[in-house]
């Protein structure tokens, strides 16, 4: 049968990497953005027996997929392997060695046989062959950079320090869930503020609307994450849709403020969300937190959302605001929703393409959350952005590259207001030139500062390696 080998040095004892791998959420956070995966069910951890079963999801088909763990040894090894899926066989070994007392080394040997025997190895082999190098590709940035993300925060409260309990709201979107797979694979515990809680968890039930939190619940978590919020983008803003977006802003980061102030045990620190649309519509004009609003309704309704924290931090909790951009990543956002016209060759740049487009990568923007957490002298506004933004023409250049598509068809500016209106003006026509000062002053270094590396990594397209470093693939 084919053999596949991956292997990677790491600059962390074998004990630390492989205790990463038993925590809850560590196969969420190695699963790559680009493929649409679901954990259906999950039940004992990597020792044996334990099972994954999955959802696989190619345009409109589905396939499930259940794999068991069958063999553990602690600090060196686990295996899994399918019992039921698409491939007619497949075994995973996860190999772990020391390298010395503060670095290991991590093989993955996966083992498979295509589906339909010779004929699927024929037509399917290079296929399922190039599938598991992006895989393992951006499994390896992925796990170096958590291990970082935990070391600099082990750094900044104390090698000795307990591990946090963070209450976040919005923690089934795509920024919240994936903080929380971050936070729980380094021994941090969550509390989901949401809605709809699960009966048996920790989960806190609140709804903004109505004005109701289980205060009760919350109480006693040491940091706060607040990201919910009506989304912005997709329709056209009506007035209604307008008074929804300023409302559950407003509203609910109130609601969450004064429910904090009145705490007897005050959580350390609140990061709540804000966006760069605070600057409005500022051309080229390098963007630091000291820079003042500007105009617009996403203005308006930054400026509102940040004010609505002031009674948290009038109780003395450190509030940080935290200004995001565009945060990149293949599972959704801005460039989740371009990707299809991009694939097809239709993509362009957008109106003039010289507005600036403020980006981050998924991952330091969950860094940067972290940071905030951790960082007791970070406080007020932050720019959640990478330190080089590019104008929306540079952007769209790279992406086309990045994609092997071309980038002909400019979108013209009357065609973007005539369709989407205001919302269009506003997010794809009007840009900011922000920059991440705080962030970088207070210590917090960069993953992927450059867009290239970024869009690689998310939509696991990467360059080739050279013939010395080349992880490919053995047949044996």
């Amino acid at each position: 049968m084919p053999v596949y080998r991956h292997r990677i040095e790491l600059d962390h004892p074998v004990e630390t990497v492989f205790q990463w791998h038993r925590m809850p959420g560590a196969f969420a956070r190695l699963s790559p953005p680009w493929e649409n995966v679901r954990v259906r069910a999950s039940s004992g951890g990597i020792e044996p027996g334990g099972r994954v079963e999955l959802e696989l999801r190619k345009g409109p088909a589905s396939l499930g997929w259940v794999v068991e763990h069958t063999e553990f040894e602690e600090n060196r090894l686990f295996v899994d392997q399918q019992v039921s899926g698409p491939f007619a066989a497949w075994r995973h070994e996860h190999r772990f060695s020391p390298l010395g007392p503060d670095r290991s080394a991590l093989e993955d040997v996966v083992t498979w046989e295509a589906p339909m025997g010779t004929l699927g190895e024929t037509f399917g082999g290079n296929y399922i062959r190039r599938s598991l190098e992006r895989l393992f590709r951006f499994r390896a940035a992925r796990l170096e950079g958590d291990l970082e993300f935990h070391r600099r925060m082990e750094a900044l409260r104390g090698k000795e320090a307990p591990p946090l309990t963070v209450g976040i709201t919005g923690a089934t979107g795509l920024i919240g869930s994936q903080l929380t797979h971050l936070l729980t694979t380094g021994g941090h515990a969550v509390r989901r503020v949401t809605r709809s809680p699960e009966a048996g968890s920790s989960d806190v039930a609140w709804n903004p609307s109505r004005g109701e939190i289980d205060a009760e619940a919350l109480e006693g978590v040491d940091a706060v994450v607040h990201l919910a919020g009506e989304s912005i983008a997709g329709v056209r803003w009506t007035d209604a849709k307008k008074k929804a977006i300023h409302r559950s802003r407003e509203a609910g980061t109130l609601l969450l403020s004064r429910t904090l102030a009145g705490f007897r045990k005050k959580p350390a620190v609140l990061v709540s969300a804000s966006a760069v649309g605070y600057y409005g519509d500022r051309g080229d004009e390098a963007l630091t937190e000291d820079a003042g609003p500007g105009e617009g309704f996403l203005a308006e309704v930054s400026m509102a959302w940040e004010e609505a924290t002031r009674p948290a931090r009038s109780a003395g909790i450190r509030t940080v605001l935290l200004r995001t951009g565009v945060v990149l990543s293949a599972e959704g956002g801005m460039l989740g929703t371009v990707l299809l016209p991009f694939r097809l060759g239709v993509g362009g740049r957008l109106g003039s393409g010289r507005q600036y487009v403020s980006w981050v990568d998924l991952d330091d923007h969950l860094g940067i959350i972290l940071h905030a957490l951790a960082n007791s002298s970070v406080e007020g506004p932050v720019n959640s952005t990478a330190p080089n933004p590019v104008p929306n023409a540079a952007f769209t250049d790279v992406l086309g590259r990045v994609l092997d598509r071309p980038t002909l068809l400019p979108v013209p500016g009357f065609a973007i207001r005539t369709l989407l209106g205001e919302m269009g003006e506003e997010l794809l026509l009007q840009g900011q030139r922000v920059v991440p000062e705080k962030a970088r002053r207070s210590g917090y270094a960069f993953l992927r500062p450059e867009i290239e590396d970024a869009l690689r990594l998310q939509l696991g397209r990467f360059e080739d390696p050279g013939e010395d470093d080349r992880d490919a693939p053995v047949e044996l």
